[in-house]
This record gives C-alpha cells, structure tokens and sequence, in this order.
C-alpha cells in the first residue's frame, strides 16, 4: 500500500501542479527498503545531496537548493556526496575529497560548478585541477599530494559504495534520512526537488517526535 505524505504548503510550497496532491511514494519519492547508515549525531536529521561537478542539472539545482539550504533548521545535517560513475565522474569526486581535505571545498564548489558550466573548463587532468586549488591559497604541490593521497581515494571509493547503497544510477539526488531519495523524475523538475525534501525531513522530525 502507498504511503502517502501531506505536502506542506507553508514556506517553500511545491508548484501548483504537486502542491494540490498528495506526496506518494513510488510517485514523488523512493522509499529505499534498505535503508543507508547515516553519519550524524543522534538528533540530527541527514540530508545527502549527490551530485556530479560535471552533470548541467546538478547545475542548475545549485540556486534552488542553496535557497533551501539557508533556511534548514539547526536538527538538518547537509551532506554533499560527489557520484562514482567512473571516468570524469571520479576525477571529479576526487577533486572533492581533496579540496575538502585540503579545507578549501566550501569556497571553491560553486566556481568548480562555474568553471565547467560556465567557462567551459573540463577540469578533468591533475595538472588543471591543481592550478585551479592554487587560486585558493594552497600551492600546487600540495593540490597534487591530496590529488593522490591514499585517504582521498579511500573517500571516493567509500562515497562509491554508499552510492550503490542509495541504488543511485543518475544525478542529482537528495537523500533524507538514509531512507527518502528525490530525484528530477520523481519530483517532477529540478525545483521541485528542495521542497519535496522539506516535507519528508518535516516527516521525519514528526516520526521522531512521537
């Protein structure tokens, strides 16, 4: 039988043609029947947002999703997760873990996004990819060493088995709580995604509270 949740109209309401329904699963969500751990504190509700540096739709969800993010409560955790397709997509995840290794990553993500979507970079060779970090204060030897460094590829590979745990084939994705995954399809645009999330984290909140 489907579950169905309410959809909260108030705040960030959902477009008029999914606010005036039901949310259901299978419909406007996945519920995974194997739920992922999660990697926040008790209390803390996990929000993971997977994406790909180079996909042009976790692109454009970048101003709709950072919208929401300033408005999450203290009890939401965020979770960015780079996807492990193989190729560039790795390359990409790598640069990642190594920017955030190198604790450069909040300042750099949206120009990474930017330098590819905008300005045609690839971003896709070591050398590229270190000159790119040096603009962050760090130097590119440094960039390389994380570039290569045994616990930037033991992140990746770990990012690449929770992505199978998701049963993620494609970006972006929005996983709540280990168990809700919103995607493009299911929400029904790239817009949709945030709010939908809202509601299940609200969900969320209220199983927790009985």
């Amino acid at each position: 039988m489907l579950k169905t949740l309410m959809v909260a109209v108030a705040g960030l309401g959902l477009s008029a043609a999914v606010s005036a329904q039901e949310l259901v699963e299978g419909q406007h969500y996945e519920l995974l029947a194997n739920p992922v751990d999660t990697h926040v504190e008790d209390g803390q509700i996990e929000v993971t947002e997977v994406f790909w540096f180079g996909c042009p739709h976790c692109y454009r969800l970048q101003a709709p999703i950072s919208e929401w993010y300033e408005t999450l409560e203290d009890d939401v955790e965020l979770v960015l997760m780079p996807a492990t397709m193989g190729g560039d997509w790795n390359t990409h995840a790598t640069a990642f873990y190594a920017a955030e290794s190198l604790g450069i990553e909040d300042e750099l993500h949206a120009d990474f996004f930017n330098a590819i979507h905008q300005e045609g970079r690839s971003l896709t060779e070591t050398d590229d990819i270190a000159a790119f970090f040096a603009e962050y204060g760090v130097s590119e030897e440094e960039a390389r060493q994380a570039l290569t460094a045994f616990s930037v590829r033991s992140e990746v590979n770990r990012a690449n088995s929770r992505m199978r745990e998701m049963r993620l084939m494609g970006v972006p994705a929005l996983v709540v709580d280990g168990r809700y995954v919103v995607t493009p399809s299911t929400a029904g645009s790239l817009d949709n995604m945030p709010q939908i999330a809202q509601t299940l984290v609200e969900q969320v909140r209220a199983e927790r509270a009985e």
